[in-house]
């Protein structure tokens, strides 16, 4: 049984340079992967005016050739958001195996798909910190702090890993938490039609 984690994430726009930045500051490249996310809204309560999301997540990567493998799928709920400042929200996540069977389940039960979102994601790491490089189509791109901390810990290990979060992005010139964006993806494209 997979652990409840808290993930704590903090996102800006990039800078062109922000790769090289983040490489000066000691972050160590880990992967690149394109993601498709469809978003599905309930048919008991709806998902934009609770601040909840779910997610069902293919991840691909790119032969030389240009064929696409599917490397892994994701079905993903992401709660309320817990601040103000930061995206900071109880996630629960789960691998299963096949994307369309999952996608037709949630259809038959009712579930309605609401957008899809495809990014090119190149992740960088460092002391426990994520950082995501996201190009993201239709809507630019972005860099993702992110920090998970198990659900049920006090509230000083969040403000801990926001507080990392900020230090690292006020030195790579990003600015405060209070700069940051709080948005989804899903709601700077549903705002943007």
């Amino acid at each position: 049984m997979a652990e409840q984690m808290i993930e704590v994430e903090v996102k800006f726009r990039a800078p062109d340079d922000v790769e090289e930045r983040l490489k000066s500051a000691g972050f160590k490249f880990v992967e690149e992967k394109f993601e498709e996310d469809i978003y599905f809204n309930s048919p008991v309560r709806d998902f934009r005016k609770t601040d909840e999301a779910l997610r069902l997540r293919k991840e691909t990567s790119r032969r030389e050739s240009g064929a696409e493998e599917v490397r892994k799928v994701k079905f993903t709920y992401k709660g309320r958001k817990i601040d103000r400042t930061t995206k900071t929200r109880e996630e629960l996540s789960l691998e299963v195996s096949d994307y369309e069977e999952m996608k037709k389940i949630l259809e038959r039960l009712g579930f309605r798909e609401v957008a899809l979102v495809r990014k090119c994601r190149k992740i960088y790491e460092l002391g426990g910190i994520l950082a995501c490089v996201d190009d993201v189509e239709g809507i630019g791109k972005f860099v993702e702090f992110e920090v998970c901390v198990k659900d049920g810990t006090d509230d000083k290990s969040v403000d801990e890993a926001k507080r990392r979060i900020e230090e690292v992005a006020s030195n790579l010139g990003l600015g405060k938490l209070e700069d940051s964006i709080t948005l989804s993806y899903l709601e700077m494209l549903l705002n943007g039609r």
